[in-house]
């Protein structure tokens, strides 16, 4: 609710200081709503219609209504993308610094004056809240304000005398084309993760957002263009599995940046690297949250809340695992009434607290874990399975949900659930907690909520404890943490 308050504010600031945001000509002329609408192809500076004969029907979240149909880009469509951004990386590459800096300055400000039209299609096609979603494209913007620092992120290095009559100088100089592969959970914010920063430093780049929900991209391509963006730098193609496979393919692109499942990644960072790639993969999570018995009760558990049921619980940094120690395992009866008050409703109406999952089919799974953890013998402290939405009732909804008396071997802790769903287990010491929180091979962060500053707290530095392999595998990794 602060969150709702938050943007409340920010909405109000904007309305009464109308001049410091002024609105730009944005229109949306590649998408419609109606299951007759299709979403475009972005390749060479325009917004192409596709002549696949495959497509992909994207449901409102909240309703399971058809809002447009997303193309499964041709082999000829990717090609002329990827061709489009190589000839155009022949001429943007000598483009001054400064002019591209004009550019970031110049797509930061569109985006914050369409703020409001960028989070509605958000809500539309992934379900989140508004004020969720404008915290979605309020992060991405801070990633393209970011960019306007490229007169020093761009700086070389320089050391003379470095031996008799020798000097040395460092350059950075642009790669070539490189290409985005986007989650559906963050729309707005994880494109804007990519290609501002590949564009800003003299790349081009091929984009290929989730056919979940493209739309907020196809946004951003608009007001990348009135930017000033050149024809060819942006360039947007959709699809599935054969459009990451064309780009893990394509000789001319050189690098791949991919957010999403472990299954996934993993996929993308071996056909890519084996394909002389550079490649960064960003995969799963399950993260932890210790109570300690000294903490703040009442700020502990509202935090709780907040980090295990926001954004429905889809997204990597969801505190979806509570450790509780000691005589803090007494307070899951008020964390449970935290929870239960939670309103779960579509995304844009008003005081809802967390929408629909992504799919039909998303929902599923998570009921199938939930009841997996029942099937171990968890306890279902609250159920949120059987919720029903008045006037969404075929919506993709999960309420607040619940397990007790987890145990490490149970499927429920030990896969990324990706749902509104806590997994809570107890245990009487710290110590006990170091040797826990690491038996998932998905482990990503870990939060300790204590009164004390408690020092090497679950991660002794001379220790080795596995970490959270970005890049690569986590199979086999260790290091000093």
């Amino acid at each position: 609710r602060e969150l709702h308050i938050v943007f409340d504010m920010f909405r109000l600031l904007r309305s009464v200081c109308g001049s410091l945001w002024p609105r730009s000509g944005i229109s949306v002329r590649f998408y419609g709503a109606g299951s007759g609408a299709t979403t475009k192809l972005f390749i060479d500076g325009d917004f192409v219609e596709s002549t696949t004969s495959e497509w992909i029907d994207l449901h409102n979240p909240a309703t399971n209504e058809v809002v447009t149909r997303v193309p499964c880009s041709t082999e000829d469509e990717m090609e002329a993308a990827a061709s489009a951004a190589r000839n155009a990386f022949k001429s943007w590459r000598d483009t001054s610094v400064l002019t591209r800096q004009q550019i970031m300055f110049k797509l930061q400000n569109l985006i914050r004056s369409n703020m409001g039209e960028l989070a509605r299609s958000i809500t539309l096609e992934q379900g989140k809240t508004l004020p969720d979603a404008e915290g979605d494209v309020l992060r991405g913007l801070q990633v393209v304000e970011h960019a306007c620092s490229v007169t020093s992120l761009q700086l070389g290095e320089t050391l003379p005398s470095i031996s008799k009559d020798m000097d040395t100088m460092s350059y950075r100089i642009p790669l070539g084309v490189c290409a985005g592969i986007t989650p559906f959970n963050f729309p707005a914010m994880i494109p804007l993760w990519m290609f501002p920063l590949a564009l800003v430093c003299g790349n081009t780049f091929v984009l290929k957002p989730s056919e979940r929900d493209p739309g907020a991209a196809m946004i951003l391509c608009e007001m990348a263009k009135e930017a000033g963006v050149p024809d060819g730098v942006l360039n947007v193609i959709h699809g599935a599995k054969e459009a990451v496979n064309f780009i893990c393919d394509a000789p001319d692109i050189r690098a791949i940046s991919f957010v999403g499942s472990n299954t996934a990644g993993e996929y993308i960072y071996d056909r890519g690297s084996r394909n002389g790639k550079r490649v960064q993969a960003n995969m799963g999570a399950k993260n932890h949250g210790v109570v300690m018995p000294d903490a703040n009760k009442e700020h502990t558990l509202n935090q709780l809340v907040g980090a295990a049921f926001g954004a429905a619980g889809q997204r990597c940094m969801a505190l979806s695992t509570a450790v509780f120690v000691g005589e803090s395992k007494d307070w899951m009866p008020d964390l449970i009434e935290r929870a239960k008050k939670l309103k779960v409703n579509a995304g844009d109406q008003p005081g809802a607290d967390l929408g629909p999952l992504i799919t039909a089919e998303a929902k599923q799974r998570v009921h199938d874990l939930v009841q997996s953890g029942v099937d171990q013998g968890a306890k279902l402290e609250l159920d949120g399975r059987n919720i029903v939405v008045s006037g969404f009732e075929k919506g993709n909804f999960v309420g607040p949900t619940v397990l007790s008396h987890v145990q490490p071997n149970m499927r429920c802790y030990t896969e990324e659930i990706f749902g509104p769903v806590l997994v809570a287990l107890a245990v009487d010491t710290l110590d006990e907690v170091q040797q826990l929180s690491w038996w998932t091979s998905n482990g990503f962060v870990c939060i300790v909520w204590s009164f004390v500053v408690l020092v090497n707290a679950g991660c002794r530095l001379d220790q080795q404890q596995p970490i959270w392999q970005w890049d690569g595998y986590l199979h086999h990794q260790w290091c000093n943490r």
